[in-house]
């Protein structure tokens, strides 16, 4: 038996306490809107279908809503292809939709965050097909990266960048007259042209479109692929292939370069003039892969952007050591800057944390080792993301038919002599299931109509529905957790966290201490049973413990709160 009052506990810092500001202790929920409800029955999820679930998320408990694309897009990479920055897509719905959902969203105390994806565009832009169609020479094609090729005849692409969905980064256009023209850079799909940040013209569009969307009242931006808008000048080789592999680890000449942050101190500026009250002030999550956390503070300095995403974290395996690693690094880098950490372990592009911290073999101990990692994210000081079915102990689907997949990447990296992303995206959009015994479960307002992915059968005991006042299910898990992160004083809030260093090995065990209260939380990242100190009053469990005393049996694969 281990007592959990070291006498001399390790302090990664002196806690600054609560800061003003909203966003420095919310928690975010992303909703995929083509896969969140479905309203017209047209088997894809909706503005109006996100809308009228609103109440499901005010109870569930988060703090703000952050959608992904639903401007208007030829959908070559489910939204993420934009084609008119300033209008909804019709399978969304329109902008009196979009109007609507935000009202009654604030009507309901959330917040709104929408995506912006200003790295590239569709191709179906005015601008692109402006500048295929003019030719050579035209103004238009400076907004983008136009090239000619290199070779005899320009055969060949102009440097060695390859895409992040496989395959060359370049593509080369056909001339009116149809013979070979130029290349353009695109570093997804080919229907994505990488924009042009050199080119005033491009800066000045996107500043009117933050203007536009604020102007309707959004609380702020998850910016898209937020590393790659500068590339760097010359556009030089990397000079070898499956570049891929470097992400995360080298700066790369068209990621993560120090042009990026001059653009994101005008976007502050713009941001700053909607107001500045920490209660009311828009603001901007940077999507930034970069190759350390020292690297993604960067771009939350006091005058350029407000959070950035923690994908160091969302990497991290289910272990003890590696967690409190990365937890300490994040925090001892976000501290020099003033930004809050954030917090993620599920998202639209990656395989839901259920699935990818399990072993795959015991859906069970997959789904406890689940719940024990969202409550051990829930209880770190600063933001968390919570992605749309994380909340139902969703797994991931990893038996779509190839027929049915949309993800790019899935067919365009085979065949090609670079590997990019592994194109399996779609098993983590697979529609929610909210209510009934068969597909759509819900999703949409006809029982056995169609939903854009299928769903297993399996879901219907996963459902809103069916989990709804079950105490030991995972959605209950999830509104205890929102609830007591909302009421306990040293839950969210702060920016370190004091490490209890007795605790057994496998065992992440830390107290966090507020002015009003002293918060302890232990997860068991080992794989047996260890019993230890109770500390406390036990606040929660994610899975059930026996407490005897003034000791307590914590299962593997769990971790339990506790109010001291």
């Amino acid at each position: 038996m281990t007592s959990q009052h070291p006498a001399t506990p390790t302090v990664a810092a002196a806690d600054s306490g609560r800061r003003p500001g909203w966003w420095r202790d919310a928690v975010i929920y992303q909703v995929y809107p083509r896969s969140f409800a479905d309203a017209d029955g047209d088997g894809m999820g909706d503005l109006e279908g996100v809308r009228s679930r609103l109440p499901y998320l005010r109870d569930l408990g988060v703090d703000a809503v952050w959608l992904s694309p639903f401007y208007a897009s030829p959908q070559a990479d489910a939204g993420y292809d934009v084609s008119d920055y300033r209008v909804v897509d019709p399978m969304f719905g329109d902008l009196a939709d979009a109007e609507r959902l935000i009202g009654d969203a604030h009507g309901l105390g959330l917040r709104v965050i929408v995506d912006i994806v200003p790295n590239h565009a569709s191709d179906q832009h005015s601008w692109f097909r402006q500048a295929l169609r003019e030719g050579l020479g035209s103004p238009l094609r400076e907004r983008f990266h136009f090239r000619p090729g290199r070779g005899e005849a320009g055969e060949l692409p102009p440097n060695d960048w390859e895409s992040i969905f496989g395959g060359p980064a370049w593509t080369r256009t056909v001339s009116s007259d149809g013979t070979p023209g130029e290349w353009y850079l695109h570093l997804f799909a080919p229907e994505q042209p990488d924009l042009n940040w050199e080119n005033a013209a491009v800066a000045d569009e996107f500043r009117s479109v933050l203007r536009f969307w604020l102007d309707l009242g959004v609380d702020g931006f998850r910016i898209d692929v937020a590393h790659g808008l500068v590339k760097a000048a010359g556009l030089p080789d990397i000079g070898h292939h499956d570049q891929l592999r470097l992400l995360g680890n080298d700066v790369l000449p068209f990621f993560d370069q120090d042009g990026v942050h001059e653009i994101y101190r005008d976007w502050r500026r713009i941001l700053d003039e909607y107001g500045t009250d920490p209660d009311t002030r828009r603001i901007a999550v940077a999507e930034a892969w970069t190759p350390s956390v020292q690297r993604t503070a960067n771009y939350l300095r006091p005058d350029e952007l407000h959070q950035a995403f923690n994908f160091q974290y969302l990497g991290t395996a289910w272990d003890a050591e590696a967690l409190r690693e990365v937890i300490d690094l994040t925090l001892d880098a976000m501290r020099p800057v003033g930004a809050p950490a954030t917090w993620v372990l599920s998202n639209h592009d990656v395989v839901r944390h259920l699935t990818r911290l399990g072993s795959g073999e015991d859906a069970e101990q997959d789904l406890r080792r689940a719940r024990a990692a969202t409550l051990l994210m829930l209880a770190l000081p600063g933001s968390a993301y919570l992605y749309q079915g994380e909340e139902l102990g969703l797994p991931e689907v990893v038996d779509l038919p190839d027929e049915v997949r949309q993800d790019p990447a899935f067919s365009r990296a085979k065949g090609t002599n670079a590997e990019g992303q592994e194109g399996m995206r779609d098993g983590c959009r697979v529609p929610l299931p909210w209510s009934g015994a068969e597909a759509p479960f819900g999703f949409g307002p006809v029982p056995g109509g169609p939903s854009w992915l299928p769903q297993p059968a399996e879901w219907a005991k996963l459902s809103v529905e069916a989990q709804t006042g079950d105490r030991s299910s995972t959605l209950e898990l999830y509104r205890a957790a929102l609830t007591a992160r909302r009421e306990h004083p040293a839950l969210g809030t702060g920016d370190s966290v004091e490490w209890l260093d007795d605790a057994p090995a496998g065992v992440l065990a830390f107290r966090r201490s507020s002015p009003d209260g002293v918060f302890a939380c232990f997860a068991n990242t080992g794989d047996l049973a260890v019993r230890l100190a109770a500390p406390g009053r036990l606040l929660l469990a994610s899975e059930p413990v026996t407490v005897v005393e003034d000791e307590i049996l914590l299962p593997a694969d769990a971790t339990v709160w506790w109010a001291l």
